[in-house]
């Protein structure tokens, strides 16, 4: 199979960011209910038992294979593990390990003996990182199925990242190599890069648009209210807050778990851990140094220009370094507190000022302060905005005074923070979430206090003066000094410092010369890009760069191995599937394309990882969110590469196409059971090329190659699980399916084992084991189905099983005498004498069962069916096959061999048959296999072959033609050379030669022209050797009469040569009868 691997022909143009705009990422807010937004697609299926948070509960109904196979592994781990802890020393001394130590390792590693971790290299994080397949698969299944909503699958996807980072990182106990330790950091700092992307996407896609509470309504208004108003209303703002938040969740979870895992956290420091205690202590001393404080309180350093002591100096730059990380976490609140506790209340003040009031211009803030009466008061009087803008421009003049004195640079950060100064914040973000949160942190206030400023007498002109120095220099150069510009042009003097548009906050983040380099650095990771794409809303850009980094170089042809990193492929798979759920109301035309072709690209790849990772059952809730012909194509491909794999892996497959896929087609957009089986199924039979040389027996390839054919009927036998809807239905359609197709491969293993050999025909024999557990079931509702053909399927089977049943006994017949002529005759016992006899009355009895039938003749259709058309009706009969020698070997043919059998198929009926009947004989060598020849044939139908009723029953004209090559009677060809069968269709087909529909009886015809003489010609062969032994038959005479009777119409199925071969077992059979009379007479 060729996996379609082109990319979509249109593409969104990356730097086009008025996209954005058409799919607003806030535009939707989803109930509590936890409904899909797809629910509609899948509430049937609600009911199934799948996955749901436990791979291990897939119900299924016993099948025989399955039972026998569970059996034979649990012995053979009952005997691996029996020998392993018969190897353990008995002592646990002797490994160093204490009790405690084996319990908590085998809490690691359910099921296995506790050996030292060097034994287990690497697979403590490896493991950890695997159980992301089968939780995210179980995750979105639940969500598929309704039973959460999109948003909230999201968060899910979060929690298990940070789950799984957190027991790699830090859920065992066992010490690990350097290297290995090394690993387990990366992989662990992997997923939570990941986990941060699935928050950015929910907050950017998932979280709905917020609206402000009417009763929190407040008249006249407030700042804070008009903040608010003014960012739920306009889009930028709002981006801006919702990365803010996302930044600031991140570092909140971040200090949660440091303190989970180490049991203290940013802020925890003695009380009054803030007051100057070695400058008060040199004071009381008397000392008196020169630029040291002689005061203690707050505006100490400012009012005398001097400093307290290192000491104390170190103590607060500790201090607002702690501060400033709790900010950065939004923690407003703990940085208050910490700033009191440490004995310094007057800094708590300076950072929450209206009284403590929440002042973030979101809508959590503004219910959190609920109707604040306080700032209301506090602006009728002064204004609405004076006292916020005298705030901001208070700590922008601290800290750059602070700056300019050399002040600890966290002290000036944490002032510069509220109030934009970005060139005094971004000197400490030595990452790329610090920094990102700094810029549009900044970005967001500078925009709320532009809103604000158009509140004020004149601040619509005003407000035309910032855009135009916006215009003028946008985000360059420094701020302007507090001593040029006043409080009037707030916030004039930081306004240069900001982006005007999000791809230029972006921008600055890659530039050196304004960010750290190491936040540069990490614009280079792929989660960093995947954010910043996710921030734009330029997902067509996101998705190409996803399958870029995962897809196969060009080079690589193997596209069932992974490429890329597995979690990549895990989180880019997910992340086109939440998109899809998440914008599918969103999509216009080239949008939808490109989300569907490469996010298919995507998902396919991520199907393929998961089946090379052997975890099959996964699969199908991924093939079913693919394109038609993409699901159709994974799963037929992962059928023929695990068509020879135990039973269990196979069912897998089958199961999770069965439980995920729909049974039968219901339009072009998804796959169904069916079509996948239908390819499978048709797949099978085509021909392979093969390996011959002058010594290959035909025969034997053949033989080998119907047992591959038959193994794929074997995925139409397995139990349907009784979680799928109408599972009583489906399990009579796979059962229908299965006995149409067995049948098609029974009348193509009979014509290629026409050998007198022991050799079994191992395919036909497999077909009859794999249906014999499904045909114990009551068949009454197959028989009530309104198609005639499944009554004539079944009972045609049942013919084709009797057939078989007649050819083993034979075979172990021809086995046995085989070998008793390998021992002289005077050595052979009395028992296997009695062995041989007792085998050859077998096979008479059967045979002569079979070929005695007289209600429901062998191969004789109840029903025929009855073809009539208006117009002129064709028959064509396509044949691919390898010319065989005597002598069992396989003939390589050319072209003057071609036209010779073609004049040889020409010449096996008459020419007025051949002008009659407008017969057309084409000989080809196969295009596949240069061993194979093709051969069609085709004429005009008529009554009795063709049209109405086909009472001879052997195949008609088309059926007498190609069985002459079968039997190796051609004349004018090699003599002895057969056509030794690969394939086998017969087909109605209209005068401009396209096909109609299956010719069957042409196919079972030819069958009984075939097998039919040569079951007698073998019961002529027993009944010689039964003669020759002594042991005359007593039904001998009735095959005699069964053959010459016109009744049985027997005697024109045989050839030329059949019948001078049964002429000539006769009269060797005569001649035992009359020695074996003239021993007995005398």
């Amino acid at each position: 199979m060729e996996v379609d691997m082109e990319t979509s022909p249109s593409y969104f143009d990356p730097e086009d960011l008025s996209i954005r705009e058409r799919y607003r990422r806030f535009g939707k807010r989803y109930s509590n209910s936890g409904k899909s937004p797809h629910q509609d697609d899948s509430v049937s299926k609600i009911s199934r038992t799948r996955l749901l948070y436990d791979r291990q509960s897939i119900e299924r109904q016993p099948n025989t294979a399955l039972f026998l196979e569970d059996i034979k592994q649990e012995i053979q781990s009952f005997d691996a593990d029996h020998l392993f802890a018969s190897r353990r020393r008995p002592s646990a001394d002797s490994h160093g390990m204490s009790e405690v130590d084996v319990g908590a390792d085998s809490i690691h590693r359910p099921g296995s003996y506790s050996i030292k971790s060097c034994k287990h290299e690497g697979d403590a994080f490896t493991d950890g990182a695997d159980t992301t397949f089968s939780l995210f698969a179980s995750l979105f299944d639940s969500a598929f199925q309704g039973l959460m909503s999109i948003p909230e699958l999201i968060l899910q996807f979060e929690r298990c990242c940070r789950h799984v980072s957190e027991s790699i990182r830090y859920g065992s106990n066992e010490r690990h190599r350097i290297v290995e330790d090394k690993l387990m950091r990366q992989r662990s700092k992997l997923l939570l890069d990941e986990a941060a992307s699935w928050s950015l996407l929910w907050y950017l896609y998932g979280k709905g648009n917020e609206e402000i509470p009417e009763d929190l309504m407040l008249s006249p208004t407030t700042s804070h209210l008009e903040a608010c108003e003014f960012v739920v209303a306009d889009h930028t703002a709002q981006l801006c807050l919702r990365i803010v938040q996302w930044l600031e969740g991140l570092a909140s979870k971040a200090l949660d778990l440091e303190n989970k895992v180490r049991g203290s956290h940013v802020g925890t420091y003695l009380p009054s851990s803030g007051v100057w205690r070695h400058t008060q202590r040199s004071l009381k001393k008397g000392a008196s140094k020169p630029k040291t404080v002689h005061h203690l309180d707050f505006d100490a350093p400012t009012r005398e220009h001097a400093e307290q002591l290192p000491d104390d100096k170190k103590q607060d730059e500790s201090l607002l370094e702690d501060v400033w990380i709790l900010l950065g976490a939004g923690r407003l609140e703990a940085a208050c507190e910490l700033c009191k506790s440490a004995g310094q209340p007057w800094r708590a003040a300076t950072l929450c000022p209206f009284g403590g009031s929440e002042l973030s211009p979101s809508v959590e803030a503004l219910v959190k302060n609920g109707r604040n009466r306080t700032l209301q008061a506090i602006e009728l009087e002064s204004g609405i905005g004076h006292q916020w803008r005298l705030w901001k421009w208070a700590t922008y003049c601290a800290s750059e005074r602070i700056a300019a004195q050399d002040g600890g640079k966290y002290e000036s950060a944490v002032y510069a923070a509220q109030c934009s100064n970005l060139k005094r914040v971004l000197p400490i973000c030595m990452d790329w979430e610090s920094a990102c949160w700094a810029m549009a942190k900044s970005w967001l206030d500078t925009q709320v206090d532009l809103e604000l400023a158009r509140l004020q007498p004149g601040g619509l002109d005003q407000f035309r003066n910032y855009e135009d120095a916006i215009d003028i220099s946008p985000g360059q150069g420094d701020g302007v000094s507090p001593t040029a510009i006043g409080l009037e042009s707030w916030p004039l003097q930081v306004l240069k410092q900001q982006p005007r548009q999000l791809s230029a906050l972006l921008q600055k983040l890659h530039s050196s010369d304004s960010v750290h380099e190491a936040v540069t650095q990490e614009c280079k990771e792929q989660h960093r890009q995947i954010e910043m794409n996710l921030m734009l809303g330029d997902i067509p850009h996101l998705l190409d760069l996803v399958w870029l980094w995962i897809s196969p170089s060009e080079d690589d042809q193997d596209t069932f191995r992974p490429h890329g990193d597995p979690q990549m492929i895990r989180f880019g798979a997910h992340l086109v599937l939440v998109l899809r759920h998440l914008l599918v109301d969103q999509m216009k035309d080239s949008f939808r394309e490109k989300i569907m072709n490469v996010g298919d690209l995507i998902i396919n790849m991520y199907a393929m990882f998961l089946f090379s990772k052997q975890c099959e059952e996964l699969v199908g809730i991924y093939a079913s969110q693919l394109a038609c012909h993409r699901c159709i194509d994974l799963f037929v491909h992962m059928m023929e590469l695990r068509l020879n794999s135990s039973v269990h892996v196979k069912y897998k497959i089958f199961l999770s196409a069965v439980e995920y896929l729909p049974f039968s087609p219901e339009d072009d957009s998804k796959g169904s059971f069916e079509e996948i089986i239908e390819r499978v199924l048709s797949r099978s039979r085509e021909i392979k090329p093969g390996k011959y040389d002058n010594s290959s027996v035909v025969a034997e390839q053949h033989r080998l190659q119907s047992l591959q054919k038959a193994m794929v009927v074997q995925w139409l036998c397995f139990t349907p699980p009784s979680t799928i809807n109408d599972v009583e239905a489906v399990s009579a359609k796979l059962l229908v399916r299965a006995l149409l197709h067995s049948n098609i491969l029974f009348r193509e293993f009979a014509l290629i084992s026409m050998w007198r050999v022991p050799a079994m025909p191992i395919g036909a024999h497999k077909l009859l084991s794999f249906l014999a557990e499904p045909l114990k079931q009551p068949t009454e509702k197959l028989l009530s189905a309104e198609d005639q053909n499944v009554s004539e399927n079944l009972r045609e089977f049942q013919d084709w099983s009797e057939y078989y049943s007649c050819d083993a006994t034979y075979r172990n017949w021809l086995k046995v005498e085989l070998e008793n002529k390998e021992v002289s005759p005077l050595e052979l016992s009395v028992e296997e004498k009695q062995r041989s006899v007792s085998a050859a009355m077998e096979t008479l009895n059967s045979s002569l069962a079979l070929l005695l039938r007289k209600e429901n003749q062998w191969l004789v259709p109840a029903e025929d069916c009855v073809y009539e058309a208006m117009e002129p009706v064709f028959l064509e009969l396509h044949a691919t096959a390898m010319l065989c020698l005597p002598s069992g070997e396989c003939l390589c043919p050319d072209a003057t061999l071609c036209a010779t059998l073609m004049s040889a198929l020409y010449s096996s009926v008459s020419e007025e048959a051949v002008l009659h009947r407008q017969l057309m004989v084409n000989v080809s060598i196969s295009a596949i296999d240069n061993y194979c020849i093709e051969v069609v044939l085709r004429c005009l139908a008529a009554d009795g072959d063709g049209l109405g009723l086909h009472e001879l029953n052997d195949g008609g004209i088309l059926a007498t033609v190609i069985a002459a090559g079968f039997k190796g009677e051609l004349a004018r060809f090699q003599a002895g050379v057969t056509m030794e069968i690969s394939r086998l269709d017969a087909w109605y087909s209209s005068k401009d030669g396209s096909l109609e529909g299956p010719a069957t009886y042409i196919v079972r015809g030819l069958c009984c022209r075939c097998c039919i003489p040569e079951v007698i010609l073998r019961c002529m062969q027993v009944s010689v050797s039964l003669a020759e032994s002594g042991n005359l038959p007593e039904n001998h005479d009735q095959l005699l009469e069964l053959v010459a009777c016109p009744k049985s119409g027997f005697l024109h199925l045989f050839s030329q040569q059949q019948l001078q071969e049964f002429l000539l077992l006769e009269r060797e059979y005569t001649i035992w009868n009359m020695e074996l009379e003239e021993e007995l007479a005398s």
